[in-house]
């Protein structure tokens, strides 16, 4: 079994639709200040441009954590 743990942070752009980015195995004391600073930035600053526009707006962050169980591996 493998455990993973992603950071999926989300906005909405100018069009209205939802503009997502993964972030593979975050620190693990990240806080949700942090992130909602890290978010605002990203729409200040314009750092991203979505095929819908502009971010406007955070939607929301997700912390997901999986598991992995290979059950067959051929010979």
């Amino acid at each position: 079994m493998e455990k993973r743990q992603t950071l999926r942070l989300s906005w909405r752009n100018q069009a209205g639709r939802i503009y997502s980015i993964t972030i593979n195995n975050p620190v693990n004391n990240v806080t949700p200040e942090q992130i909602e600073a890290f978010m605002n930035m990203v729409v200040q600053k314009n750092i991203v441009k979505s095929s819908g526009g502009d971010l406007v707006a955070i939607a929301d962050a997700h912390l997901v954590n999986s598991e992995d169980y290979d059950l067959y591996t051929p010979a």
